[in-house]
């Protein structure tokens, strides 16, 4: 048999035997395995996987009556970031009208709460005028980024910097004010835009600045709940590991440092986040079949484990979707696919 035409994840091209695809995807799930202490991919599985990257068509997808929903995170920012110059509610009726986006996600560059803050006045009637251009549920989101509340941004001391000078306790207590700064930052934004219309909340790349940004998401999220209990809200996370900046935070009784997807779901689903957003990072060095096999293995068993939809990240460097700006369709349409039927996601 000819060689099988794949990618790198940088998006190199990269040609495999069958022998070699079926390698590199045991390899990935192996490595899944380890890691999370979750089950690897049966053999069907890993053949139904073999049969996707076999197929010989630049696009692949599921049969009809197996789409899923989509979900998208600051899409109004990205359709500029491509080249296409319109605003914001422009962007929001070609996401809707031409691309078939199921929701859509208002947002504004300053892609965080700190500084959405100060003009979320201006942001309100904008939301408004979105929704009366559009149909599809309209979220707001924005990022917790919690860097952004150490010095020289902020007004707390930069945990980077005193760790290095083994002021241990000084860091963790710089990153426990930033969380209390953050939530509040949070529910201002949030319930101000709510209010005005939102049809959820989306907090996006949840976890970037460590396990405090990650606590910081969770409380926000269960305070906004309490006050809002119809109130849709989406925690998008940043990367598939919760990195222990602080290390020792904790969310009810659990230590955040270190959980992997299918244990950030439990606890996003106590705070009472409606979507999770779960993430496995690509490796650049290892195949996509490697990448997809890997993601797959720690998607399948959030999935299992969840009682809430599981919307996985998709993108740019996440779910084995390659590290470019604008991902091939091979890749993307065939890791979709695979996620969709073997994992049996409620979104993407």
């Amino acid at each position: 048999m000819g060689k099988i035409r794949t990618r790198f994840g940088d998006g190199t091209p990269l040609e495999l035997s069958e022998s070699e695809l079926m390698e590199d995807l045991e390899n990935g799930t192996a490595d899944a395995a380890k890691r999370g202490d979750i089950p690897v991919l049966s053999k069907e599985e890993l053949q139904h996987l073999v049969d996707i990257f076999k197929a010989p068509y630049n696009f692949v997808s599921v049969e009809p009556g197996n789409e899923v929903v989509l979900s998208y995170d600051a899409g109004t920012l990205k359709i500029r970031r491509v080249g296409v110059n319109v605003d914001r509610i422009q962007a929001l009726q070609i996401y809707e009208k031409l691309f078939g986006a199921d929701t859509m996600e208002l947002c504004h560059v300053d892609y965080s709460f700190k500084p959405i803050k100060p003009i979320v006045t201006m942001e309100r009637p904008i939301l408004e005028q979105a929704l009366l251009s559009t149909h599809i549920p309209l979220f707001y989101g924005a990022m917790p980024n919690l860097g952004l509340y150490s010095q020289p941004d902020g007004p707390y001391p930069n945990p980077a910097e005193l760790l290095p000078q083994g002021k241990i306790d000084e860091a963790q207590a710089s990153y426990e004010a930033t969380v209390d700064s953050a939530v509040r930052d949070i529910l201002y934004a949030s319930n101000a835009m709510w209010e005005s219309g939102a049809d959820g909340i989306n907090l996006d790349t949840v976890g970037a600045a460590g396990d405090a940004d990650f606590q910081a998401s969770l409380i926000a999220s269960e305070k906004m709940k309490e006050k809002y209990p119809d109130m849709c809200i989406e925690l998008g996370m940043a990367g598939e590991f919760i990195l222990g900046m602080h290390s020792e935070l904790e969310y009810d009784g659990v230590r955040l440092a270190g959980l992997y997807p299918h244990d950030q779901v439990k606890l996003a689903e106590k705070a009472g986040v409606t979507i999770f957003g779960p993430v496995v990072n690509t490796n650049t060095s290892e195949s996509c079949p490697w990448n997809l096999s890997r993601s797959i293995t720690f998607m399948k068993e959030c999935s299992k484990v969840a009682t809430i939809p599981i919307h996985v990240n998709m993108g740019m460097g996440v779910g084995a979707v390659t590290v470019n700006d604008h991902p091939p369709v091979d890749i993307v349409s065939r890791a979709s696919k695979a996620m969709v039927e073997i994992c049996r996601l409620d979104g993407l």
